[in-house]
């Protein structure tokens, strides 16, 4: 267990075991042959890039991808020397510091790749680029049956380097396979396409952390370990097919203990009132931590390893718990002290709180919440 950071009594804590723990999941699944691809973006899922970056490196992984040029870079002034694929085409006047970090982007227009080349051209060198394919998402990429006219319109130009072609599949997570069928047959009639023209695609990846855990006939040269990297599932229908390990945990510490008389209210709109012969203990993470305000007296916390209820409006930088020591329990619960530690997601005792548990609540999904969690508490590692 981690220690509370000595600035603040609410923390994140990333273990990274576990992160080690789930790239041999991955490398399980696709052998020794096929390149990982581990997703760092949005500073690691809230998980912290360069950490999870460093420790899927060396359990692994060989390349890392990010969604943006200020991630990437990110990632270069933390020593790290792998190569960085942008999952998305950047605007045109990033292609200078995209050179001067070494990070291969994804290419999807033909102004921007021009462009890209002739800048890596001035530099004396080739830009590497991976070219995204649309096969029914519609959200980026050449569409599939324009791919080969694309790279044929830019070949030309010695600055330009084809390195990967990729797609990304909308369906992979859910249990009707369909639409996830006419989009791998769409790449793969794509790539098939390209050789048969005497077009080299150089890696090609299209497995997601859903497609890794269901789909083998995905993995081509490469895969990419997104939300599985951090233990958490991309949704129901992967349960039970992997073993993962959740490496994120949110703690705080108690900072103030009161007992309200009944009929007293808790926080804004006073819309709890104690019904006596309770403590209302109040921890210092809110809203702008990633603790959703709509989980308001919606959700439970751990302490000492018993589930108890959240009362009251999360605020921005606080929120509160109630303990009652309820005549039903068999072990009364000891009185609340300042400094006492809680759980809000992760185990305690006998008892367990999930980012899967939390998303369910507010009807989203555990991605949105890791990263909400990674907006500002600082992080400990073990």
């Amino acid at each position: 267990m981690g220690e509370a950071p000595i600035t603040r009594w609410a923390w994140a804590e990333i273990d990274l075991g576990a992160v080690r723990h789930n790239m041999k999941v991955a490398r399980d699944f696709v052998g020794e042959k096929t390149h990982i691809l581990a997703v760092v973006k949005a500073d690691g899922y809230g998980h912290g890039a360069i950490q999870v970056a460093r420790t899927a490196l060396d359990s692994g992984a060989d390349h890392l991808a990010v969604a943006t040029v200020d991630e990437g870079i990110k990632l270069r002034e933390g020593g790290i020397t792998a190569p960085i694929l942008m999952l998305a085409e950047p605007p045109i006047s990033a292609i200078p510091f995209i050179l001067e970090n070494n990070l291969t982007p994804t290419v999807t227009t033909i102004d921007f790749a021009l462009a890209l080349g002739e800048q890596a051209d001035l530099a004396h060198r080739q830009a590497g680029f991976h070219l995204g394919v649309n096969t029914g998402m519609n959200r980026i990429g050449i569409h599939y049956t324009e791919a080969i006219e694309f790279l044929k319109t830019i070949d030309f130009h010695r600055g330009l380097r084809l390195e990967g072609v990729f797609t990304h599949f909308a369906t992979a997570d859910a249990s009707d396979d369909w639409d996830f069928k006419i989009q791998l047959s769409h790449f793969t009639e794509c790539i098939e396409a390209m050789r048969m023209a005497g077009i080299d695609p150089g890696l090609v990846h299209c497995a997601n952390s859903a497609s890794i855990i269901r789909y083998p006939q995905t993995y081509f040269d490469m895969v990419r370990w997104g939300i599985c990297l951090y233990g958490l599932h991309p949704s129901s229908v992967t349960y039970g097919k992997a073993d993962l390990r959740p490496a994120m945990s949110i703690h705080a510490r108690v900072t103030h203990v009161k007992e309200p008389p009944l009929g007293e209210g808790v926080s804004y709109g006073l819309l709890y009132r104690s019904p006596g012969s309770v403590q209302i203990a109040t921890l210092p993470l809110g809203y702008a931590d990633g603790l959703r305000r709509n989980l308001s007296d919606n959700m439970s916390v751990l302490y000492k390893g018993y589930l108890m209820p959240q009362v009251g409006r999360i605020c921005m930088d606080q929120c509160m718990f109630e303990v009652s020591p309820g005549p039903s329990r068999v072990h009364p619960v000891p009185r609340v002290e300042v400094g006492d530690e809680v759980v809000i997601i992760g185990e305690q005792g006998d008892n367990l709180m999930t980012l899967d548990m939390m998303a369910d609540a507010l009807g989203t999904i555990n991605y949105e919440l890791a990263c909400g969690f990674g907006m500002r508490l600082p992080r400990v590692y073990v």
